[in-house]
């Protein structure tokens, strides 16, 4: 199935750009960013839409950006729907991902609760029980990701200082140049593939601490399918937002 999008940019003054979309049009924030190398295009948890110009950007290259990216930013006003449609209480029956699969809350036996492989107890089955599984989400995240990620950097002969486990917002991974992988429990959630590609990308930095394209030479050397983990994180920003 084809689409005609009419793609031209809408000024208004008062409330800044609108950008024109199959089905409407969606509010535009063309923002300057000195550190940033290259053009980004985000969808905001509110529904508008943000371009980040890098340093010798213009605001007409920004908008040409957007104009190809059109339709991304349909397809992200899709889940974004869809996430928002999810209820933000865990309670019995909710489906939660977990290990890269949607796996249903139900009851035990003698006050637990089970999902997926996981069996924990609970005090009151039938109030929202997010608080409860996410620590024990993270208490997984934290027993696993960090001798996986030392594992891998023996195997490619690099020099891990500390592994953390986090609770990041708006990052799923981060490698600092001390040596520091720090790493998003929600994690936990996702594919086995995914988890390891996370991995293997911060890694990565210790030899190329930057994106450049040959960073991700050594990425894809070392992780050849990485362009299908990349797609799995971008389609599931939004578990980064659900607390």
């Amino acid at each position: 199935m084809q689409f005609e999008f009419n793609l031209k940019f809408v000024r208004r003054s008062s409330v800044g750009e609108f950008l024109a979309l199959t089905n409407g049009r969606i509010p535009v924030a063309l923002i300057h960013n000195k550190r940033a190398r290259r053009y980004v295009l985000r969808l905001r948890p509110d529904g508008t839409a943000r371009v980040t110009i890098p340093r010798g950007g213009s605001i007409a290259e920004g908008r040409k950006f957007a104009e190809r990216n059109v339709a991304w930013l349909e397809q992200a006003q899709q889940r974004l729907s869809t996430c928002s449609a999810r209820p933000r209480k865990w309670l019995m029956g909710t489906e939660i991902h977990f290990r890269g699969e949607l796996v249903r809350i139900e009851a035990g036996e003698n006050g637990e609760i089970r999902f997926g492989t996981e069996t924990i107890k609970v005090k009151e089955s039938d109030s929202d029980l997010r608080r409860v599984i996410e620590r024990h989400l993270w208490k997984l995240a934290a027993n696993e990701l960090p001798p996986s990620v030392l594992e891998y950097a023996a195997i490619h002969q690099l020099a891990v200082r500390r592994v953390t486990v986090r609770n990041q917002k708006s990052r799923w991974g981060s490698c600092s140049r001390r040596g520091t992988i720090s790493l998003n429990w929600r994690l936990i959630q996702a594919p086995q593939f995914v988890c390891d590609y996370l991995i293997l990308h911060e890694l990565m930095h210790l030899r190329q601490m930057n994106h450049s394209a040959r960073f991700w030479r050594e990425v894809e050397c070392v992780c050849p399918d990485y362009k299908a983990a990349e797609c799995w994180l971008k389609q599931n920003s939004a578990l980064l937002r659900r607390s």
